[in-house]
């Protein structure tokens, strides 16, 4: 369920269907509902590309359906006529960083090979540029987040005003369920404002939050490129929805990356759950493609809100035509190498596989993408074993 400025949103997945309500708590008699259908993925009997999980009793994978290019069909593009044949584009997002973690700039198309499956791809799209995102930010409200909102409040703005000044951000606190306090904006003041409306109280309900915001920025986004940051203090204890879920939910959306600012420190914070939380808060930003942080003390979220921009606004975007046919069905690694004239240990960071599958051009489901690390010198890429249980929300109700 989302809350905004007097108007309640809830979500449900269950089923496959999510489910949308806006209700006016002063005209509660005509609430006006929007239902999306999503996709139903088919159960797989073995997991091709298992990820260990930090949740006990996780569930088994399904396959997740992609969208190939309309084969078979002439259509005309910029100007020019192109015949689709079985292939499948995939864009990734790529940040480069030196030993030292530092952005590198300025590197041509030819310092990159992608490889699928081990397989070199031909790289048919590239770009460094600024590229303007459409962000979502995730803000914990729990209750053990009230003496850490300060800090945490003036680094959320500091990352908007360090951001493309074309990019679109929204804010959304939860504790047992998502509040959407702020819509899709450019303005400092919006998002200031948004940040008054969150009281810090109940559990956390990270999964269910991750997974409605993604939702939403399928929906709602104007850009291409998506991103997700999280802010919290601890583990998921509310959520309907199960980690693996929720990664394949991203992924089933061919969804935004996700980074992650943990706060998993003081003595409200127990040993376990602080290493379960950093577990699954790493899960999250590697299989997205993004980035997880744990500071030791607040006065580092600023700057690690700094670093984000900055990795957001450097990043390379490739884009090739997979070599295999999308009738092959099954998880494609993909790993990227970056090799600079005069610069050693190069460290590629993108997302790095998917679970294409031939269906129909129209009315089939977004590509499904994992992610992973890489380096110069080669990395081990894997993907997730998500399961495809939902989540669940309950009826629309003001805070």
């Amino acid at each position: 369920m989302w809350m905004m400025n007097g108007i309640a949103l809830a979500g449900l997945v269950a089923g496959g269907v999510f489910v949308a309500a806006a209700q006016n708590p002063a005209a509660t008699k005509n609430p006006q509902t929007q239902t999306v259908q999503t996709r139903q993925a088919g159960n797989l009997t073995q997991d091709s590309d298992p990820v260990p999980s930090p949740d006990t009793g996780a569930s088994a994978p399904s396959q997740a359906v992609a969208v190939p290019s309309q084969t078979g069909v002439i259509t005309k593009e910029n100007g020019h006529f192109t015949l689709r044949t079985d292939a499948y584009e995939v864009r990734l997002n790529v940040s480069v960083t030196d030993a030292a973690g530092k952005p590198v700039d300025g590197l041509p198309e030819s310092a990159f090979h992608v490889y699928e499956d081990g397989v070199l791809q031909k790289i048919v799209g590239f770009a460094h540029e600024d590229t303007p995102v459409s962000l979502g930010i995730l803000i914990d409200s729990s209750g053990s987040m009230y003496d850490k909102r300060a800090a945490v409040d003036a680094a959320s703005l500091n990352l908007v005003k360090l951001s493309n000044p074309k990019d679109e951000a929204f804010l959304v606190d939860f504790s047992t369920e998502p509040y959407l306090d702020q819509d899709f904006t450019s303005s400092i003041a919006k998002l200031q404002q948004g940040l008054s409306y969150i009281k810090s109280s109940g559990g956390t309900a990270l999964y269910d939050a991750v997974i409605a915001s993604a939702d939403y920025l399928s929906k709602n986004a104007k850009r291409q490129k998506q991103v997700l940051l999280i802010v919290t203090d601890g583990d998921d204890n509310a959520s309907t929805a199960t980690l693996e879920a929720t990664i394949r939910r991203v992924q089933d959306l061919d969804g935004p990356s996700i980074y992650c600012i943990g706060l998993l420190f003081g003595e409200d914070v127990s040993r376990s759950e602080a290493k379960h939380a950093r577990e699954v808060l790493s899960q999250l930003a590697d299989q997205t493609g993004g980035r997880a942080y744990f500071p030791k003390a607040l006065k580092d979220v600023d700057a690690i809100a700094q670093d984000v921009a900055q990795d957001i606004r450097t990043q390379y975007t490739i884009e090739y035509r997979s070599s295999k046919p999308t009738s092959e069905g099954g998880y494609r690694v993909i790993h990227v190498e970056a090799k600079g004239q005069g610069i050693r240990d190069l460290k590629v960071r993108t997302k790095a596989g998917y679970f294409p599958t031939a269906v129909k051009p129209k009315g089939g489901a977004a590509g499904s993408k994992g992610a992973a690390t890489g380096t110069g010198a080669g990395a081990t890429d894997g993907g997730t074993g998500a399961s495809t249980q939902g989540a669940s929300g309950s009826a629309p109700r003001s805070r």
